[in-house]
């Protein structure tokens, strides 16, 4: 009866559309980490691309970067939006056509990245490397995906605006305005622009856009996932709905004032540095809120961890997402900036968010999707996803715990003095200190990007395969 209904609702709603950015997710996904992984490794062999100028580090790190964020996390985003919001609003999505050019255009954007970043085509803005024509056609598929998702939520059959289309909207406007203030520029060709900020305006203005496209794009969007998905895949409400609305206006204000953590010992006004370490701290409180929101929605319903790949993914997320937060809030008070900025410690900070809280919620959510996508029961084999879960799992733990190691050995290297103030150790020392890590690194990149390579296997075979029959997982508590 169950299947029946997913099938009479897949004929309702507009799933091609969610079917394809879905799809598309886990294609960016798998390009992104393995170019992060060819970046890993060029770190340890330098010579690895055989010094081709576009296979640099220094190319292919925006391209990388652009990939991991704008590809996949973009594509996750607009799957689950349009997902989410016909479900809690029983409404086909607004403007068909419309819907469909979001997924084209943003494939254009994407491909145009791919292309122009290794030619060494970039703004060198942190995040927002794209020149002005491609600034331009985000800008117009932005446009068009607020008219579709907020079109949907006007024409809905229900009254209440789920808690998870909130925070898909504040995302979808707030992105908005950050892109358009960011990229205010002045073309000087085709391929060549001018800021129109200078000096540490430029700064200031460039780290209000990158932290929050952090907190935007790859916290507050994803948060609406964890809302929408950890509830459905426990089968339980969430734990406190007060809570969640309460979660998404301290969020969403707070977040805003934090980007001037970045710029700590800088020439930007100290009392600048200090109110944007105090707006981080108070970050935590509805950061928490939010996670141990997610994961008391369990309560009662704890013993489906034991034998249910899905929801592992998605409360390892949320354990992620809540440490991360807290070590963004700490590194952001000026005494263990001083120590952590420029080290691999921000590394292990971003990777801590990126793969362990932001890639495993989509990886959970999308294997939640796609058997419903197509009107399946399951995924083509849950074993592979338990598989998937304990490979991912353990790159990223590597990956982080690898980046902390080195990061910290590295501040307190470049910070040790001898006592006629002259430096203890020289700064090719502490690269040389740092190379084992590089590689325990490498090898966590490779755990990632074997689980993505597992995924996009059962992801095929989910589609247009049957589903394989498997063995019970074992209740231990019962022997």
């Amino acid at each position: 009866m169950a299947l029946a209904m997913e099938i009479i609702k897949k004929d309702h709603f507009n799933y091609k559309i969610v079917t394809q950015f879905a799809v598309a997710t886990v294609i960016w996904g798998i390009v992104g980490m393995l170019v992060g992984v060819v970046l890993a490794a060029q770190l340890i062999w330098p010579e690895i691309t055989f010094n081709v100028p576009w296979l640099s580090y220094g190319r292919l790190r925006p391209l990388h970067t652009n990939a991991v964020i704008f590809a996949f996390g973009g594509c996750a985003l607009f799957a689950t939006s349009y997902y989410i919001v016909q479900r809690t609003c029983q409404a086909r999505l607004f403007c068909q056509s419309l819907a469909t050019f979001t997924f084209w255009g943003w494939q254009v954007v994407i491909v145009a990245a791919a292309i122009t970043l290794p030619l060494g085509i970039s703004s060198s803005k942190e995040y927002a490397e794209l020149e002005w024509p491609i600034d331009i056609l985000i800008t117009i598929v932005w446009v068009a995906y607020a008219i579709v998702f907020f079109g949907t939520i006007i024409q809905r059959k229900t009254k209440h605006i789920y808690v998870s289309n909130w925070f898909f909207g504040a995302y979808i406007l707030t992105i908005a305005m950050l892109h358009i203030v960011n990229n205010i520029a002045m073309p000087a060709g085709l391929w060549k622009s001018y800021s129109a900020y200078a000096g540490v305006q430029d700064a200031m203005i460039q780290w209000w856009y990158g932290h929050n496209a952090v907190g935007f794009f790859l916290t507050t969007s994803f948060l609406g996932m964890m809302y929408y998905f950890i509830p459905k895949q426990a089968e339980r409400p969430i734990y406190s709905y007060r809570l969640s609305i309460v979660h998404f206006w301290a969020l969403n204000f707070t977040y805003m004032w934090a980007g001037p953590h970045h710029l700590q010992y800088t020439s930007l006004p100290d009392w600048t540095q200090s109110l944007g370490m105090v707006f981080s701290l108070i970050l935590l409180a509805p950061s928490w809120g939010g996670m141990i929101n997610g994961i008391m929605t369990l309560s009662g319903a704890w013993h489906k961890l034991r034998t249910d790949p899905i929801l592992k993914f998605l409360v390892v997320a949320l354990s992620f997402y809540g440490m991360s937060t807290f070590e963004g809030s700490m590194m952001s008070i000026k005494t263990v900036n001083s120590l952590s900025h420029y080290t691999d410690w921000t590394i292990g900070h971003v990777h801590s968010g990126a793969l362990g809280w932001v890639a495993m919620i989509t990886i959970g959510s999308l294997y939640y999707l796609f058997p419903r996508l197509v009107g399946k029961k399951d995924m083509y084999s849950i074993r592979w996803i338990e598989i998937h879960f304990w490979i991912a799992t353990i790159g990223v733990v590597l990956y982080i715990s690898a980046m902390w190691i080195a990061g910290v050995m590295q501040g307190l290297m470049w910070r040790a003095f001898e006592v006629d103030g002259t430096l203890t150790y020289s700064f090719v020392e502490s690269v040389k200190a740092t190379y084992p890590f590089y590689v325990i690194r490498l090898l966590g990149g490779f755990c990632y990007l074997g689980g993505m390579l597992l995924m996009a296997y059962n992801v095929f075979k989910t589609l247009y395969g049957q589903q394989v029959i498997e063995p019970a997982i074992p209740n231990f508590q019962s022997i």
